[in-house]
């Protein structure tokens, strides 16, 4: 008796493609169905998927790192798949890839048109939206990228909290956010495909717990200084160094010459952000780095980078970060404290 057809998985990946990505993909996919019973009653089970991995052109290649990759295929000698992963493919987060996908973007466009589900992992995204999959719809990619997405590519509502969009999955579409997402789409793939007893054995293999609180919480202000506008460059160097004072958008558009509205517009266009919005995030990220390394208390930081009111703090610090002032301390001075218990061992 023939075994069932296995679901073809394919993982695309190029040299600029991280071998964790790839090759965490993989190994998870891979062995689904084998190693949890190998690892409960001592005997494999039987892989329940078909992962494949392909290039451009199915040639050897290193990715980042120098790591080998040994496709199994190029895309043109693979037409019967049943999902597709973008794996990572990293692009300065000021720069489009503009027309470096144009082959795989014409086999992506024809593998989803054939009922394949597409997805992608951080930048892969980016190859999704040269493609023109993500026109018109939500999407999650590395939070760096939000202020290209927003440029380039503006019908894309680049979901910048997500770790996983499901929002398009009933039409094939499913976007993973930054490098370590691609845990939850694999254990997204393995209940679409194999059932939810599946994805639940193989996240207590490989103790995946999830990422609950989204992306916000890990992602960084962008700082960039832009120097095509003189006034709002010269603004935004004087703010780094009075963003606690009271009402500094007035201040700034008083240094500025500038109208108030005037003001408005050219600052959103260099910055990708309002001045009280930038105030505000720039803010919350002098708060986060004081709150990750010392011991004053909640409201103190908040009056620190320049909130009178602990509400307001409280408030805006969420909205940024996703979670809470609090939450984010235990979050990240854990790593703080594992570091000093490490150099207190090392004596």
């Amino acid at each position: 008796m023939n075994s069932p057809k296995r679901p073809v998985i394919a993982l695309l990946a190029a040299p600029n493609t991280s071998a964790a990505v790839l090759y965490g993909l993989y190994d998870v996919l891979f062995a689904t169905g084998a190693v949890y019973a190998d690892m409960t009653i001592g005997a494999p089970g039987s892989e329940l998927l078909d992962v494949r991995i392909l290039s451009k052109d199915g040639q050897p290649f290193r990715c980042l790192g120098g790591v080998l990759v040994e496709p199994h295929a190029a895309t043109k000698d693979l037409h019967a798949v049943d999902a597709v992963v973008v794996c990572d493919m990293y692009s300065p987060i000021f720069v489009a890839p503009s027309g470096e996908y144009d082959g795989v973007s014409e086999w992506l466009r024809k593998v989803h048109a054939g009922g394949a589900l597409v997805a992608s992992v951080c930048s892969g995204a980016l190859v999704l939206a040269e493609a023109g999959l993500l026109e018109g719809r939500e999407a999650a990619a590395h939070w760096a990228y939000a202020e290209l997405f927003a440029r380039t590519y503006p019908t894309v509502r680049l979901r910048r909290d997500s770790i996983l969009c499901l929002s398009s999955a009933t039409d094939g579409i499913v976007t993973a956010g930054g490098v370590t997402a691609w845990q939850d789409l694999a254990l997204y793939l393995i209940m679409h495909f194999c059932g939810s007893a599946q994805a639940v054995e193989t996240a207590k293999v490989y103790l995946f717990s999830g990422h609950q609180d989204g992306q916000l919480p890990f992602a960084a202000m962008n700082r960039r200084i832009n120097t095509s506008d003189r006034e709002i460059a010269q603004s935004q160097e004087w703010l780094a160094l009075n963003y606690a004072m009271q009402n500094p958008v007035q201040a700034m558009v008083a240094r500025a010459g500038l109208s108030s509205r005037t003001f408005s517009r050219r600052f959103k266009t260099a910055t990708g952000r309002s001045p009280i919005d930038y105030v505000q995030a720039l803010r919350v990220e002098e708060a986060k780095q004081m709150l990750e390394r010392e011991s004053k208390a909640i409201d103190d930081i908040g009056l620190t980078v320049g909130y009178e009111d602990p509400g307001s703090f409280r408030r805006v610090f969420t909205r940024e970060a996703g979670i809470s002032p609090a939450a984010y301390r235990r979050r990240f001075q854990e790593l703080l404290h594992t570091d000093q218990r490490r150099r207190a061992n090392a004596h």
